[in-house]
Formats: structure tokens, sequence, C-alpha cells
């Protein structure tokens, strides 16, 4: 974050705080546009983990959602936790109702700025303010620029994608660095974690969770109506058993060389058979009997609920790692071009030694030797997780004011 921005930020804290007991009238109500799809316990996280940020820095918010999909289970999940949340229905939401209805518009964090439409319909109602916090941009079209430029504050979740906007021209007046919602998520499932962890073997912290990923997700596979892409099928069975023998020999090593168990688990719901193929079925028998193979998908907060109970988590996703540094989980993050920059955000938050780039040849090497150091030496990969977090709080502190200050 820029220098300026930082120490004008911080010095609003003490304003802010006031400033809570002090408003008149009725609470600010916030409309936030979240919840991408629910194929994918990370994009699930998205949403839970910004709505607990409102709920712990802005209380006396009223907060609506306007979900992309909150299908499978998801919308129920949520108002568990957020009794108080009104979700309006996908598909289905009157933009001019919305925007008199609430004072702002939080674009939440996502791979984009993904309901771009949505914003710009916002826009054009009238001057109402609207913010983006957590995404993660590529070069940004024109009309991009100019919906980020009028945003009161953008922050981006990784220093690659800031720098990219700087570079495009966007000069929204606050801009920085905003840590994805999903290291706020908090949910939990603990009843259906523990059926889950006795009736496979697997004692607290007791085991680390591994996590397969195909280069680009096959949604066809998944969601109706989307497409067969053939290069996309290519370039993922071309470069599957490169992304996934680190995986596998860290496994190996794990159960060999610790104490430990591993188990393979999704986070989305491709996942639960390129597990078996790639990381399962192709480890020694001696290996075997101490990995754990989860053949079905889970909901956000069944996962989170199993790995607050592990030694920690490694593999080729983004939001379950992102979930255990948040929830003080250490975690490696394997990652490659297909994933945008989102990765680089291990760097930003002090975690580059937990990034490894699987484009990278000579990076590869140091897979193994890092699962083996957080399984071996659980005190210094704490310590590691707890100055993550300590940077991650601080950027969601800063962001929650600007969001305040714009209110």
């Amino acid at each position: 974050m820029d220098r300026r921005h930082f120490l004008g930020l911080s010095a609003t804290l003490a304003w802010a705080t006031a400033l809570r007991a002090a408003s008149p009238g009725r609470p600010p109500r916030i409309l936030l546009r979240s919840a991408w799809q629910t194929v994918n316990i990370g994009d699930i996280a998205h949403t839970p983990g910004m709505l607990a940020l409102l709920e712990k820095h802005l209380p006396e918010a009223a907060v609506t959602l306007w979900p992309g999909s909150v299908d499978n289970g998801v919308g129920e999940m949520l108002q568990r936790r957020f009794p108080k949340l009104r979700i309006l229905v996908p598909g289905k939401v009157d933009v001019a109702q919305a925007y008199a209805d609430h004072d702002f518009l939080l674009h939440g964090s996502g791979p984009s700025l993904v309901a771009e439409r949505d914003v710009g319909r916002w826009r054009q109602l009238g001057p109402k303010p609207y913010g983006v916090l957590g995404i993660t941009q590529g070069k940004p079209t024109p009309a991009t620029i100019d919906i980020l430029n009028g945003a009161r504050f953008v922050f981006f979740r990784d220093g690659v994608s800031h720098a990219v906007a700087i570079a495009a021209g966007v000069r929204c007046p606050l801009m920085g660095l905003g840590p994805d919602g999903a290291f706020a998520t908090d949910l939990r499932d603990d009843a259906k974690a523990l059926a889950f962890l006795q009736a496979n073997g697997l004692e607290a912290g007791g085991f680390l969770c591994c996590i397969p990923r195909y280069r680009s997700t096959p949604y066809w596979l998944i969601k109706p109506g989307v497409a067969f892409d053939a290069a996309k099928q290519k370039r993922n069975d071309e470069l599957k058993e490169h992304d996934h023998a680190q995986l596998r020999a860290a496994i190996v090593a794990v159960v060999r060389q610790t104490k430990l168990k591993v188990l393979i688990c999704p986070e989305d719901r491709t996942q639960m058979a390129l597990g078996k193929e790639m990381l399962f079925d192709r480890l020694p028998e001696d290996v075997k009997p101490r990995v754990v193979w989860r053949p079905d998908y889970w909901l956000t907060d069944e996962a989170l609920s199993v790995y607050v109970r592990s030694a920690g988590l490694f593999g080729n996703e983004m939001h379950s790692p992102i979930m255990c540094i948040g929830n003080g989980v250490p975690a490696i993050v394997c990652r490659w071009a297909e994933q945008t920059s989102k990765g680089t955000m291990w760097k930003d938050i002090g975690l580059g030694d937990w990034l490894f780039d699987l484009d990278d040849e000579t990076q590869l090497p140091g897979i193994v030797p890092a699962v083996l150091a957080l399984a071996k030496d659980p005190a210094a990969a704490a310590v590691k997780v707890g100055q993550a977090q300590t940077i991650v709080r601080q950027r969601q502190a800063a962001a929650m004011v600007a969001l305040r200050q714009a209110l």
C-alpha cells in the first residue's frame, strides 16, 4: 500500500471508533456482491469471510448479500452463521430497488472484478459510493479502468495485480493491498468433521491435508451448460503427472519419515477423482495404509473444521491454504500460470518460502523438503503462520476503516 494511504488509514482508526458510537439515525446498509459459485469451497469462502469482517469491524451495519449462487446448501450454511443476513434471490435482483435500499455497494474478493457489469449498473443509477476489496486483476480494459477509478477504494489481494492496475492507468483515490476475504472465514461443522475423522482413523494434529488440482478446472464436468474445452483438457492431461509428482513424493516422505498420516481431499468437485488417480492409486503399497482418500465433496464449514484439526496442508490449490493461514494452520501453495497471479499473495504476507511455482523447474526440488520441515517442526511453522496472520489482519482492518470512511 502507498505509504501516505497507509498512514492516512491508520490515523483514522480512533476517528472511526468514535464514529461508530456517534453516528445518528439508522444503521448503514451495505450491499455485498459476492458468492460467485458453489462447486468450489474456496469460491464459497469469499463470502463468509467478508461477512465475518463486516461483523467484526462494522457490527452496527445491516448487510445484504447479492449472490451469484447459494445453492447446494450454501445459503443455509451462511444463514446458520449469520442469522441476520438478508440474501437476495440469485438472478432475480431488482438493481434499482437494491440501489434505493442500500448506502454502499461492496464488491467482494474474487479472481477479478467478477461483477463488473453489476457495479456498472449501480454506478449508472446515481452517486452512491462503491468499493472493491480483495481481487486479482489482469490487464484491465478501458471499461474496467473507468469503474475502478470511480470506486472509493480498490484493494487488490496480490501485489502483482496492484502493479498491473497502476501501470494500466488505474487512478482510484485509494488503492493498496487488501487480503482475500477467505482469510477471515470462520465457518464450522464440527459434528460432520469429527465423524469423518473418527471413521477414517485421523486424530487431531496427527495428519496433513493434500489437495490436487488440474491446470484448468474442467467445469464441463460439474456445471451444466459449460462447453467441453479440448485445448484445456489436452493441457490438463499433458501436465497432470508433472503437477502431482512432487505432491506424491511429499506424501511418501511424510508417511515414511514421520508419524503423521495424510488426507487427500478436494477443494472443488473435480478433485476427488483426480486425487485418487494421480495421488492415492500411485502410492507405494507400504504408504497407502496411512493415507486417506476422501471420495466425496464437502462444504466449507466441514472442510475448515477438518483443516483446523490437521497439522498443516499442502497442494495445488489456493483458498484452502488461505483459510488455513487465517485460522492458524500452516499451508504450502503450489501454483502455475493458469492460476493467475493470486498465488503471489503468499510473498506479500511473508510466506514466500511456502510458495512454489510449478512452471519453474528449479523450484520443484524444494517442495518435499518444505513439506517435511512443516511436518517435523510445528513450532517453527506456527511462528511463520502467526507473522502472516498479523500482516493479514492489519490490512483487513485498514480496508474496513476505508469502508467506514466511505459510509
